[in-house]
């Protein structure tokens, strides 16, 4: 059977160029009703479409759409892997989505075990003892997170100004950092990718709140210097901050606890199959040490007896959620938890070992940017295109006519022309095999790609012209 993506073109126009003035569906303008009236006024006509044509239209508008259904979606950092059926089943029971949050806690004690045996397993899989889902998304995590450094140092009766952060961190980490009032500086990495530990020793003083680094990196790399930082952040009190975003590459391997991380967010879309994009409701975990206990914030879930109650911490930082968690989300990722068990290792093991594969099967037709191993994704420069002819912007738009989601790209910014490719753990051999065969397709046929992609519902875009002149009215 032959793999091909082509089908029927059409370019499709927006709904005004297909309106007929003679065609008309409901008639907002004899309508009584006077919010309709207005809906439909002459200053801005809606068209006029039968419903044959508005249907065909949506239905046309979501097939050129690129989604998980149609092949791997490599992206880098982002994690996108498949969602398993059985957590939209479940998460879709009438029995569980009709249980309002305002509810007292003593009528959804059922929920609130689902929502506290997902703290107890990612407390385990952290091997630490704290674990709150109030965040509403990993970067929201990391922004309770570093508000909780704050009001730790407050109390110890410390002003804390800065926060250091590798250049390999996600980009998120600074700019939580600066919401919570701290002052960020940078820590390059050396020529291995790893962070540069003589320069970081350099930044190091009693201001240091915390260093905010990303493990695995963003390279894909593991810290191996981790414990040694941990002693360096020792001596002068500062704290250890992991992001946990790339949590796929060391679930049921690493333990936080030994690394000796003080807090760290968890985007449970990334390691714990809940969905990813489309602006929410999004869901998110922290961890913390012993010592960060008291300070999570307010109405946090315990289990007093056979019974499961809110409680405030000590020292808590205040309410930073108007419900705690949302719970189709926590449902799914529970779900996902208790399939896989004792054998959540193996979601690393795989991911470690398709990346690598990858890795592999790439490294001489594109250009490696870390000689370090690859944990979850590989990172490759721009250096081996170039060579060809082509740029990674190139690549990228080409690879959408072979039927694939491009790669992360130009990030992380120190690497030239950055190309990041993550399969996860749920891709098959198979097609990975396709993927890496149309990249060296692509490149033994340079020529051909210069001009970006050919076959997809638009061609040669004006990104620049979008990003400076956005048209954002239909009419």
């Amino acid at each position: 059977m032959t793999h091909t993506t082509k089908q029927t073109v059409r370019k499709e126009q927006l709904l005004s160029a297909y309106s007929e003035q003679e065609i008309r569906g409901a008639d907002f303008e004899a309508s009584s009703n006077p919010l309709l009236k207005k809906a439909r006024s002459p200053e801005k006509p809606f068209p006029r479409l039968s419903e044959v044509e508005t249907m065909r239209h949506f239905h046309r508008l979501a097939k050129s759409n690129y989604s998980w259904d149609d092949g791997l979606y490599p992206l880098g950092s982002c994690t996108m892997k498949y969602n398993p059926l059985v957590n939209e089943r479940l998460a879709g029971d009438a029995r569980l989505t009709h249980a309002h949050p305002a509810l007292p806690v003593e009528h959804t004690q059922a929920v609130l075990r689902i929502i506290f045996e997902t703290e107890e397993m990612l407390r385990q899989l952290l091997d630490l003892p704290g674990v709150t889902l109030q965040p509403a998304a990993g970067a929201h995590g990391e922004l309770i997170g570093v508000m909780m450094m704050r009001k730790y140092f407050h109390t110890k009766g410390e002003k804390r100004t800065k926060i250091i952060i590798p250049e390999s961190a996600h980009g998120t980490n600074p700019a939580s950092a600066a919401m919570a009032g701290f002052e960020t500086i940078k820590v390059g990495a050396r020529e291995n990718g790893l962070t540069n530990l003589d320069e970081l020793k350099q930044l190091l003083s009693h201001d240091v709140a915390a260093l905010m680094i990303t493990n695995p990196n963003t390279l894909g790399i593991f810290e191996t210097d981790i414990v040694a930082i941990k002693k360096m952040l020792n001596e002068v009190g500062a704290l250890l901050y992991v992001d946990g975003a790339n949590l796929n590459a060391l679930v049921g391997k690493i333990s936080f606890g030994a690394m000796g991380v003080d807090l760290t967010q968890l985007n449970l879309h990334k390691t714990f199959s809940t969905p990813h994009g489309g602006g929410g409701p999004g869901q998110g975990a922290l961890g913390c040490s012993a010592r960060m206990l008291p300070f999570l914030p307010a109405n946090q879930l315990r289990r007093a007896g056979d019974k499961y109650e809110f409680y405030d911490p000590e020292q808590n930082i205040g309410l930073v959620k108007a419900w705690y968690g949302q719970f189709g989300n926590i449902l799914r990722a529970w779900t996902f938890m208790k399939s896989w068990g004792n054998a959540a290792h193996e979601i690393a093991e795989t991911a470690i070992l398709n990346a690598n594969y990858i890795r592999t099967a790439l490294k001489d037709t594109l250009t490696l940017a870390s000689t370090e191993p690859s944990m979850h994704e590989c990172v490759f420069s721009q250096d081996g295109l170039t060579k060809v002819g082509l740029t990674t912007a190139n690549l990228a738009k080409a690879l959408l006519d072979y039927g694939f989601y491009a790669p992360t790209i130009y990030f992380p910014l120190n690497v030239t022309g950055a190309i990041m490719i993550e399969p996860t753990e749920t891709e098959p051999k198979a097609e990975m095999d396709l993927f890496i065969a149309a990249i060296k397709e692509i490149c033994a046929n340079a020529e051909k790609h210069k001009a970006g992609a050919q076959e997809t519902f638009v061609t040669h875009i004006d990104e620049t012209g979008a990003a400076r002149n956005p048209k954002l009215s239909w009419h």
